[in-house]
């Protein structure tokens, strides 16, 4: 089985790529997704602060690897020969990834701080920072995990600071290359 990890800080356009790699038949798993998960089995509203506190919890209980390990048993299901995770944070869940197979690759998306914010401020996610000061926890609390680090290490890096149908053809292009 073939891992294709997606690393990039909130509105770098993983969102879209998720859409390109869904076109090409890849199944998604997302990172993201069981932090919202845990955030309504706690009975909190999915606001940025909630979405924040819980994330942060996780890690500080459970380890830097620890919504990795939440999603082991959803990749050990999947069928398919090729699988994308998205909402890669740290070299930890990088390593854990690479427990299950010898074919990962890391692909990061980057777009500067003030792209992403207006970016985040236009989409209309629960979780997403309508106020600069948030949005720069929320990107300060993502270095502390480790994501600088996760994209430096990465197999191709894409920088988004173009069109919607800009990115889209180069993750297409990307992914493409990784599945043959």
């Amino acid at each position: 089985m073939k891992i294709i990890g997606l690393v990039g800080m909130p509105g770098s356009g993983k969102t879209l790529a998720v859409n390109v790699a869904k076109n090409l038949g890849i199944p998604v798993i997302s990172m993201g997704d069981v932090v919202r998960e845990e955030v309504k089995l706690r009975g909190l509203e999915e606001t940025p602060q909630n979405v924040g506190y819980v994330s942060k919890d996780l890690r500080e209980k459970e380890g830097p690897q620890a919504v990795a390990q939440r999603i082991l048993a959803k990749i050990k299901k999947e069928k398919a020969p090729v699988i994308l995770v998205e909402g890669i944070r740290s070299l930890q869940e990088i390593e854990l990834f690479k427990t299950l197979t010898s074919d990962f690759t890391l692909v990061a998306i980057h777009s500067s701080p003030k792209t992403r914010y207006r970016r985040l401020s236009g989409r209309g996610r629960s979780d997403d920072a309508k106020d600069i000061r948030i949005f720069q926890e929320r990107d300060l609390r993502e270095i502390n995990y480790g994501i600088g680090a996760a994209i430096a290490m990465a197999d191709y890096m894409i920088v988004n600071e173009g069109s919607e149908s800009e990115l889209m053809r180069k993750v297409q292009t990307i992914l493409e290359g990784i599945i043959q």
